[in-house]
């Protein structure tokens, strides 16, 4: 058994759609059923297959759709009721739709009836392989129709004790239209099996109408903790039923080895219930993980210094710089404003340039071309100390070309739908995990992820050391052109610098860098010349360092220099 990450190390993800990455089923049809298009199992991922995702550089592996969601597959041989088909969205149905808090997802599962004790020996593997696991959850909403037939005993389902007369009750676990039916604008009424709900409950999206669209997350029911929407009230002392419920089932998941949880909508629900929660779950997990998906840059302190996360997505700060930067709305220049908005507190972000809800980068919604990756991946896994995620697939320029069915041609993989794809089945291989059957840009890609991301803990400077932007002292140099190139140091005092030059342009680019005094004196550098390595190339170059006099540099096309040197002038160390 390899140990697991320490502390000291950045957390590197690797998320995963299990239902997805190892189906092997070709020729899937759209909006085709778990017959017609099969599903990945929890039991394909063997150690040669997590060895092959930690050998990648990931020291985590975070699961979607791990807990059983609504679906329109009948399990119903296998005492779990059936849903009704008009509320669930796609054949698989979204992972975020819960209808037992408690339980797998039976697709999953090789023996449905065995389903918990596969996932038991996934989290046993997962930890002999040497990562964390990381599974989601998802507090503000659960399915429309929300049942356990897996809850322990002694506790009772939400909605159970509900006073349904009321919009608004403290210990309700759901709100309510009162006096009005569930009639949202898709068709429930019609089919075999239609659906009456009598009040209407409010709508996950915070959509307090009975009558929700089709863009509403109508499939899904907004979760009370205590905030009442009428007249914008608290009621959190006493404690609200829903916080004690959900308490009981982190703790129940927790309790099965996972190290941690990607905690979905996080500001949808109130920042005083994480503020309570998160200390009590660690008083009995200390090194538990809390990741929050949040899209509030103004509200990101409050969750990390009040709301107790460990770290949260900045998706609405970096990533969505980056994604402007590679389309050309925006100038490279503009990241500087990114690390600045979450200084202090940006080894606490989440960075990634893809994830089940974005596009695909090498779709025709983001870059096009998967190959173009290079400067975005840099920037974001060397910025800070923080951890760094990608999505299966990502390492292989998976562009989601396909459409699934109730998804779409989205650019994006489909969360709704089961599917499979060429190019992880190519890689999957029956098992095999090899590189055999890819092409020759998959083989490159998935070699580049593996260097990056087995750089942010190999390399002192890009997995502890400090950071110093380069660009201020640029934006007026005429030998570097600041809306395509991007550049900054990440440095160990005294100890080994690294630089690194993003070049987001279509173009093979020569500049001449300045280097000011204060990154001299903050990092210990001395001025002289210095032989670095590219740690993406493995070129040995020399660097002429000086205060006074630019620093020439040539980088290619879409394309980024990584130049370590030794600050101490001795033998640069790994």
């Amino acid at each position: 058994m390899r140990s697991t990450a320490s502390s000291e190390e950045r957390l590197i993800i690797y998320q995963v759609l299990p239902r997805l990455l190892t189906n092997q089923t070709s020729g899937c049809v759209p909006n085709g059923t778990l017959a017609q298009n099969g599903s990945g199992k929890m039991a394909d991922y063997t150690p040669r297959l997590l060895d092959s995702i930690r050998d990648l550089g990931a020291n985590c592996i975070w699961f979607t759709g791990i807990i059983e969601n609504a679906t329109k597959s009948d399990f119903s041989s296998y005492g779990i009721i059936r849903d009704f088909p008009c509320i669930v969205k796609g054949e698989a149905g979204s992972p975020y739709a819960i209808k037992d808090y408690y339980d797998i997802n039976p697709c999953l599962a090789v023996d449905v009836e065995r389903r918990m004790q596969e996932f038991e020996a996934l989290t046993e593997r997962v930890h002999d392989s040497g990562m964390k696991m990381i599974i989601d959850f998802v507090p503000n909403h659960t399915a429309r129709r929300y049942h356990s037939d897996a809850k322990p005993d002694g506790v009772s389902d939400f909605g159970t004790n509900d006073d349904i007369t009321k919009m608004f009750d403290r210990d309700n676990n759901y709100y309510y239209i009162t006096n009005q039916q569930f009639s949202p604008q898709v068709d429930i009424a019609n089919g075999a099996h239609p659906y009456v709900e009598f009040p209407s409950k409010a709508t996950g999206n915070d959509c307090f109408t009975a009558y929700p669209t089709a863009n509403d997350w109508y499939e899904t029911v907004k979760l009370n903790y205590g905030f009442d929407y009428g007249d914008g009230s608290e009621h959190f002392n006493p404690v609200p039923d829903t916080w004690f419920k959900m308490l009981d089932i982190l703790k129940f998941w927790a309790s099965k080895g996972v190290d941690g949880f990607r905690c979905d909508m996080v500001f949808m629900v109130p920042l005083a219930f994480w503020h309570w929660v998160i200390p009590v779950m660690k008083t009995f997990y200390p090194d538990l993980i809390f990741i929050g998906e949040i899209y509030d840059v103004g509200q990101y302190r409050p969750f990390i210094d009040y709301g107790c996360f460990d770290y949260l997505y900045d998706k609405v700060n970096l990533y969505d710089t980056l994604k402007a930067v590679e389309q050309r709305h925006q100038s490279a220049a503009r990241l500087t404003g990114c690390w600045q908005t979450v200084d202090g507190i940006g080894d606490r972000m989440l960075n990634f340039i893809e994830n089940h809800d974005e596009v695909r980068f090498g779709s025709k919604s983001y870059a096009g071309n998967p190959a173009n990756v290079i400067p975005s991946l840099v920037v974001s896994s060397m910025m800070s100390k923080g951890p760094f995620m990608i999505y299966f697939g990502q390492e292989l320029g998976e562009s989601a070309h396909d459409n699934e069915g109730f998804a779409g041609d989205n650019d994006r993989t489909s969360i709704f739908d089961y599917w499979s794809y060429d190019t992880m089945r190519r890689w999957y291989d029956g098992g095999r995990c090899s590189t055999n059957l890819l092409t020759e840009q998959e083989k490159w890609l998935r070699a580049l992820y593996g260097k990056v991301l087995n750089l942010c803990n190999s390399c002192s400077s890009l997995r502890s050391g400090d950071f110093f932007d380069l660009m201020y002292v640029n934006l007026q140099n005429p030998d570097l052109n600041p809306d395509a190139v991007f550049a900054f140091l990440r440095y160990v005092k005294d100890k080994e610098a690294v630089l690194v030059v993003a070049n987001f342009s279509d173009r093979d680019t020569d500049i001449k860098l300045n280097i000011p005094p204060l990154a001299f004196s903050m990092s210990g550098m001395t001025e002289g010349s210095v032989d670095a390595i590219d740690l993406l190339s493995t070129a040995i170059c020399t660097l002429h360092l000086s205060s006074s006099m630019p620093l020439s540099l040539s980088v290619a096309a879409k394309n980024a220099k990584v130049l370590q040197f030794p600050i101490n002038r001795t033998t640069i160390q790994q």
